[in-house]
């Protein structure tokens, strides 16, 4: 047994694949969630998906904080990218490549295969330990039995590694193809390629995730290569709208994950560029020196005001700074402009709960009722949720919220509690008695799991 479950650790830490449907990354840096860096992912992946027959509200992009190159995709169509990858990646092109290619693996439905290639490897190093600790016995040599287990976990790897690059081949076909039907260049994709074919000279502990797991061949790269001098789109420019969200993009992961000086540096004073601008602004913002910060903001609003994602940052300033009342509009604006975006509404909600003015509360309430209906997955928004309901006195829709809330943020045994609270306080058979029951169904189940691991 021991060697099976090494072996299924080392599958699972090094292809990051989400077989279960759920990761934790081994640097533990978890997910991150805003509106504006997932609105442009979706700007790339929309026309690839309807190109793929995938319905684009139906497959979730998810940003993975952590300074690697890696993507990968999960049961459910999820598709996880790295902000390292993000911030990497010079130009749109290089993404889309990214995502098509990625595309390729949920059409080609591989996760599913993959499970039963992981299933024989781990068999395979079972029987191989078996042997290699019976060879070890018999011959009164206990390290010829281990170097029996260490060979056969080998070969079992290998075949595993042999066996995704038949799947990568695959989904490099799809990505091509994909890019062609909505006239992108796969100069994108083959500049990525060259990157990780750069990565693959180095040691495997340096290697960065994507290159362990999209195992890169001569042929590969061959075969982009072959496709781009063929193709009557390999010259197509990227319009100048998709760069400058591009830019604007790496700008705001910079501001927020580098350290100041180091955006500071990278985005120099003398650069009046609109993405310098965010970058610095952010920059200062997170340093606590608003001086620096509303300036720069107040001066790209002035020049963009019907921009969301401006509104939101001075909003967002403010309100950190405990300047509700003067946040207040700019995320009322910014809600106004994009009244579809989830994130939005649930910043605005707490804002008002926070202030707690006239009305304000069922306002509240209401952007959040909102928010959920077109999102379920958000924590923050369950936690404010039940706030609201509480001091309205609705105490068991509070304990249901409580309850999403728990289960969401991996407290399986709390979201219990206030499952059966919820179902104490409200109505047996009314829809958030159901929920509740589900609920604690399904945070019993996690539990029972958690303790046996």
């Amino acid at each position: 047994m021991i060697a099976k479950r090494a072996l299924a650790v080392v599958v699972f830490l090094s292809t990051a694949l989400l077989a279960a449907g759920s990761w934790v990354p081994a640097t533990a840096q978890g997910l991150i969630r805003d509106a504006e860096i997932e609105h442009t992912i979706r700007t790339y992946a929309t026309p690839l998906l309807r190109a793929a027959a995938l319905v684009p509200d139906d497959v979730d992009f998810h940003l993975v904080k952590g300074p690697e190159l890696n993507a990968f995709v999960a049961r459910g169509q999820r598709i996880f990218l790295s902000t390292g990858l993000l911030m990497r990646a010079e130009h749109p092109g290089q993404v889309m490549g990214v995502i098509a290619h990625e595309i390729g693996h949920i059409t080609g439905g591989h996760l599913a295969r993959l499970e039963g290639a992981i299933s024989d490897a781990e068999d395979q190093a079972l029987i191989g330990s078996i042997i290699g600790i019976a060879i070890g016995v018999l011959s009164g040599e206990p390290g010829a039995g281990a170097a029996g287990t260490a060979k056969a976990q080998e070969i079992a790897f290998k075949n595993l590694l042999k066996f995704t690059r038949t799947q990568e081949r695959s989904a490099d076909q799809v990505a091509v193809d994909l890019l062609d039907q909505t006239r992108v260049s796969a100069r994108g994709l083959l500049e990525f390629f060259e990157v990780i074919q750069d990565q693959e000279l180095l040691h495997r502990s340096r290697q960065d995730p994507y290159a362990i797991t999209h195992p890169l061949t001569r042929d590969r790269i061959a075969f982009v290569e072959d496709h781009v001098s063929k193709s009557r789109y390999s010259d197509a420019g990227i319009p100048s709208a998709l760069k400058a969200e591009h830019d604007r993009m790496r700008a705001k992961l910079a501001g927020f994950l580098d350290p100041t000086s180091k955006t500071l540096g990278d985005f120099m004073a003398d650069d009046t560029s609109v993405a310098s601008r965010y970058a610095r602004s952010i920059a200062y913002y997170r340093d606590a020196n608003l001086a620096e910060a509303l300036p720069l903001i107040d001066g790209l609003i002035a020049q963009m005001p019907d921009d969301p994602w401006f509104q939101e940052l001075k909003g967002q300033m403010l309100f950190e700074n405990a300047r509700g009342s003067e946040a207040l509009p700019y995320y009322r604006k910014a809600v106004e402009l994009r009244p579809n975006e989830p994130l939005l509404r649930v910043g605005l909600a707490h804002v008002m709960i926070e202030l707690d003015g006239p009305g304000m509360l069922e306002n509240a309430e209401a952007h959040l009722k909102q928010a959920l209906r077109r999102e379920r997955y958000m924590p923050l928004a369950w936690r404010l949720a039940a706030i609201t309901y509480g001091r309205n006195g609705e105490l068991g829709l509070s304990a249901l919220s409580l309850a999403e809330y728990n289960l969401l943020t991996g407290h399986p045994f709390d979201a219990m509690g206030q499952a059966q609270k919820a179902m104490r306080l409200l109505k047996e058979g009314e829809p958030a008695w159901l929920r509740a029951q589900d609920l604690f169904a399904t945070a019993e189940r996690q539990h029972k799991k958690n303790r046996k691991n």
